[in-house]
């Protein structure tokens, strides 16, 4: 266990040390408030049409997001019944957990360093996927690019959104922002 007293997540210390300023001097910042940093990544795992089948695949997700994330996820379900899709009210649908301070850099560090350089035929993450207010929404195909997963023990293979929220103002801060945290935007 970590001694949490001391222990600061790198990627924490960088922004404090190295990334605050550049994007200052960057942006033309008066106030270091105006300064954008992270506020949250949130993880979600849609275990869809499997769920509706069998019952055990939502705790299966669960506990691979948990894993990942390092704290419980919580399982989402459906608001409405649609007979199209098999789904009534309540049913269970999803996982999903929110990520906020150490756990939120820890991640972000995981998945820059050592998620993506694992995924096959990695070229970068599209620059284009920002919301217009800040936020970038992405998200990996498989789960088990997390070195967190035992590969073996794996009974489904599932897909991951990723979203990243920070406080910046437009896309292009925020851009510049998870650039400096290393994303590997390709464009």
């Amino acid at each position: 266990m970590l001694d949490t007293t001391t222990y600061t997540p790198r990627l924490k210390a960088d922004y404090k040390a190295r990334i605050r300023a550049a994007l200052k001097e960057e942006f033309g910042y008066k106030n270091d408030m105006m300064i954008p940093k992270l506020e949250k990544i949130v993880l979600n795992i849609g275990a869809g049409s499997e769920a509706v089948r069998d019952s055990k695949k939502i705790k299966s997700a669960q506990e691979d997001l948990s894993t990942i994330a390092g704290q419980k996820a919580v399982i989402t379900k459906a608001k409405k019944s649609i007979a199209g899709f098999r789904v009534r009210e309540e049913m269970p649908l999803g996982v999903k957990v929110t990520l906020r301070g150490d756990r939120m850099y820890e991640f972000l560090d995981r998945l820059v360093t050592v998620a993506m350089p694992r995924i096959r035929d990695f070229r970068g993450v599209k620059g284009t996927s920002f919301d217009g207010r800040g936020n970038y929404a992405t998200g990996l195909k498989e789960h088990i690019v997390f070195p967190e997963i035992n590969f073996d023990k794996v009974d489904e293979v599932w897909g991951m959104d990723i979203v990243i929220c920070t406080t910046a103002k437009t896309d292009a801060e925020a851009k510049s922002l998870l650039k400096h945290f290393n994303m590997p935007f390709n464009s």
